[in-house]
């Protein structure tokens, strides 16, 4: 819910024959028993949706915490109201609001990540699907700690509001991720084009390589031309920047490297025409023109050979730095900027 000091201290006298409760405050302590980590640990979940790298492990929160809030729903609904059942029925309508954010919106974004990874339209959907449910989840607990601080003040019970209370926390939460997603964007849209890339060669297709190669060029530039135009946040550039070097490497990768590779691969196909053709033909018709043109490109490709396997390696190497740089900054913005519990 949120850290709220309950200070005290005018109870309002009650009929004991119609109420369970002697007065406000013991309704509202039984309220807090009931459902007081509900709204934290749906703020944690949230947060473990998009670090976790178990979506078995996400799952297994998501029920855990449906069968949490069912629980409270039960023992709310059986136990009396306090002066009639207004603020009850608040409460328990926030509940089952955070319930159907769990069993819906959550769900479906669970399912949105197994494939977000697979276009930038998918990736965007569910980011965007994300947010969305945080905000739902923010405004339930504002509403209710409005209707909270309402009774509160209805029976002159005083509660300290500060600083900790959760729908601050959570309200900052959402700001600093919708920048965080925003800047993920920019990069995903960009790094999207060199998983293709990477098929293709995987694929060994001379034509996809070039063409593929091309996008990510393309969109690396345009992607340090966004960059520009977009603000630290808080005076926080690492983002930028981080994302910046990531642009550098694509850049790097697809004038510098990826024509050595596309070269090698043209070479292969060259070499293994040659060799099937001097193969296929008898020894007394080999000439030595014909032998001395395959022994030259011979040894032109062990010397390609040596040249695509150091410069795929180096590669590896910087695509591994760039993609570690790039998460590590993530989780070190996050952990700077977003409230903790």
């Amino acid at each position: 819910m949120r850290t709220i000091s309950i200070l005290v201290m005018l109870f309002i006298s009650c009929n004991l024959s119609a109420q369970e409760y002697e007065n406000a405050l013991e309704y509202l302590e039984f309220v807090d028993e009931q459902q007081k980590d509900i709204p934290k640990r749906m703020w944690r979940y949230t947060k473990a949706i998009a670090h976790s790298r178990s979506d078995r492990a996400v799952e297994n929160k998501r029920e855990q915490l449906v069968k949490e809030i069912e629980s409270a729903i039960k023992k709310i609904q059986r136990a009396p109201g306090f002066e009639g059942d207004e603020f009850k029925n608040q409460v328990l309508t926030s509940l089952e609001f955070n319930k159907n954010i769990l069993n819906n919106d959550y769900e479906k974004i669970i399912d949105m990540k197994a494939v977000a990874e697979q276009s930038y339209d998918a990736m965007e959907a569910y980011m965007k699907a994300q947010e969305l449910a945080d905000e739902k989840m923010e405004q339930v607990q504002k509403t209710f700690e409005t209707n909270y601080y309402a009774f509160a003040n209805k029976h002159n019970i005083n509660i300290i509001e500060d600083e900790s209370d959760l729908g601050k926390k959570m309200a900052k939460s959402n700001e600093v991720f919708k920048y965080y997603k925003k800047m993920y964007l920019i990069y995903f849209k960009v790094y999207v084009n060199e998983i293709y890339l990477m098929d293709a060669l995987n694929a060994g297709d001379v034509n996809a390589i070039q063409q593929n190669s091309n996008a990510l060029k393309m969109s690396a530039e345009e992607g340090l031309k966004i960059l520009d135009t977009v603000s630290a946040y808080e005076s926080d550039k690492s983002l930028i920047d981080v994302t910046r070097k990531s642009f550098e490497f694509f850049l790097d990768e697809a004038e510098n490297k990826m024509p050595i590779l596309i070269d090698f691969l043209v070479m292969n196909e060259d070499m293994q025409k040659s060799q099937e053709a001097i193969e296929n033909t008898p020894k007394r018709k080999r000439t030595k023109e014909q032998i001395d043109k395959f022994n030259a490109l011979v040894n032109d490709f062990n010397k390609a050979v040596k040249e695509y396997n150091r410069t795929n390696a180096d590669l590896n190497r910087n695509r591994s730095i760039a993609v570690k740089n790039i998460n590590e900054a993530n989780q070190e913005f996050l952990s700077r900027h977003i409230p903790r519990d």
